[in-house]
């Protein structure tokens, strides 16, 4: 009875671990313009960096087709609930210094991912490739940094994701050249 109960608990395990993940013809790589409405203006467009009280809409128009399918999306990683290195939860962000030391992208530029198992961070805006539902609609994060508190909205979720580190973003946004926070950039790509 008790190598069957380990048996049946090792399958569980399994299966729990792999319900995250799916099928890798099933998953759909994205860039960040797949979250946006295609006649909103890209980064570039709306001189850099990109906030949402440029937009009509303010960044609030999420990308419905997405909703539900599992996706795989490169951005930075910026720790919202963290204990040292481990982190909890993080907001996926098309750019360094998004949020901390420069304007907040749309929420429609932002997710707010819930890592499968704690995700061992070696520093902030590290590159990361995220696995997971995606589901759209707004949350709000509670972000500490040096100068205080920011309130943070997010336009997606992706809750018990896959997360891997990788060496740079595709479809990354680069930061003019006279931005102070362009040695982000110079140490990420």
């Amino acid at each position: 009875m008790n190598k069957r109960f380990r048996s049946c608990a090792m399958l569980a395990a399994v299966l729990l671990f792999a319900a995250p993940g799916a099928d890798a013809a099933d998953v759909a790589h994205i860039l960040w313009k797949d979250l946006r409405p295609a006649t909103q203006a890209v980064a570039e467009d709306a001189n850099l960096p990109m906030i949402a009280a440029k937009l009509p809409d303010h960044g609030e128009t999420l990308s419905l087709n997405l909703q539900d399918k599992t996706i795989q999306l490169a951005g930075y990683a910026l720790p919202v609930d963290r204990d040292g290195d481990l982190v909890y939860q993080f907001l996926l962000v098309p750019w360094t210094g998004a949020c901390s030391h420069m304007p907040t992208p749309p929420p429609n530029q932002i997710v707010l991912v819930t890592p499968a198992h704690p995700y061992k961070m070696k520093e902030t805006y590290e590159p990361v490739a995220v696995t997971g539902v995606l589901k759209p609609g707004m949350e709000k994060s509670q972000l500490f940094i040096l100068d205080g508190v920011s309130i943070v909205q997010s336009g997606y979720t992706v809750r018990r994701a896959g997360v891997a580190s990788v060496d740079s973003v595709p479809d990354t946004v680069t930061l003019p050249v006279n931005s102070p926070w362009n040695f982000l950039n110079k140490r990420k790509n």
